[in-house]
């Protein structure tokens, strides 16, 4: 249960890791406008852009992981196997926004893919 609570924990803070390198961008294209940071975030070009754009991904992926994590919680099915899958899907998720910034285009949607089947898999092994 304690891998399960964890890769929760870890996916919860994820979004917020991953923006570190749009604040960067942010920074080095005039500084953060903190007025307005997603008009900034939207004229942001090159890795700038794609770091926008692994950030927000990481929130779109945080609601597939939270249901999946609700379904194993709830039928009390924490098994090893869940457990790897969980891990799996953090790890994945975190070579995804790696990716992402170097422009890794296939290894990115290897690791996305990664990341969607591990949450599908964990709600399947709770049936």
């Amino acid at each position: 249960m304690d891998v399960i609570i964890s890769c929760a924990l870890v996916s919860i803070l994820l979004p917020y890791f991953a923006k570190i390198p749009v604040i960067i961008e942010m920074h080095k294209a005039g500084g953060y406008n903190n007025k307005q940071p997603r008009v900034q975030q939207h004229q942001l070009t090159g890795l700038g852009a794609r770091a926008v754009a692994a950030h927000y991904n990481c929130f779109e992926s945080l609601a597939v992981f939270a249901v999946a994590l609700a379904v194993v919680l709830g039928t009390n099915h924490t098994s090893n196997g869940v457990q790897w899958l969980a891990m799996a899907h953090i790890g994945a998720r975190i070579l995804y926004c790696v990716f992402y910034w170097c422009d890794w285009d296939l290894l990115r949607s290897i690791t996305w893919s990664i990341g969607l089947i591990s949450p599908i898999t964990m709600v399947a092994l709770s049936l």
